[in-house]
């Protein structure tokens, strides 16, 4: 936990089974209002229904930002004049969007007096270091919460409980 706990957080929120459980937590452990912040770049996510589950999961500052220009010019074909393909196969879009959706995340966050982020990256890959390098190269202040590191729910299994408990919709392909 925070040393100082945060009046308000805004999570980068997917609508899938992690940040739907972290929503929660959050909203258990912090007792304090989460906003959500989900950016499309151009994946093929039903916007609607991630608006529907976060309101239904309580939150009232649900806030989509349409990235998917500024990713293309200012991210994307930089990333393809430098050539940079993982092992010379897959290109880094996923990877590069992080720092992207971590700078308006946190510019979200100002707009609406938040002073914590938070995300749903595991503490076993990149992406923590890709959203926190942004967050704090955006505000070296802000409050960053990142779940993954701090809950005792280690698994697959312990995110459908926990999701199952506080009746969050679980997409059928997690289960079993």
């Amino acid at each position: 936990m925070l040393a100082k706990l945060p009046k308000k957080i805004v999570l980068a929120y997917s609508g899938g089974l992690d940040t739907s459980v972290i929503l929660k937590w959050l909203q258990l452990n912090y007792k304090c209002p989460v906003a959500t912040y989900t950016a499309d770049i151009g994946q093929n996510d039903d916007f609607n229904q991630i608006k529907l589950k976060a309101k239904n999961l309580g939150v009232k500052e649900v806030f989509f930002d349409d990235l998917k220009i500024e990713f293309v010019k200012d991210y994307v074909f930089p990333m393809l004049r430098a050539n940079a393909i993982y092992e010379g196969v897959y290109l880094l879009g996923t990877a590069i969007a992080r720092p992207l959706i971590a700078r308006k995340q946190v510019e979200y966050a100002k707009t609406i007096g938040a002073d914590a982020v938070a995300h749903g990256s595991t503490g076993k890959g990149n992406d923590q270091v890709r959203f926190e390098i942004g967050y704090y190269a955006t505000d070296p202040d802000i409050k960053i919460i990142a779940p993954w590191r701090l809950w005792d729910l280690k698994s697959r299994e312990s995110l459908i409980h926990f999701a199952q408990k506080y009746q969050i919709q679980v997409p059928k392909d997690k289960i079993g």
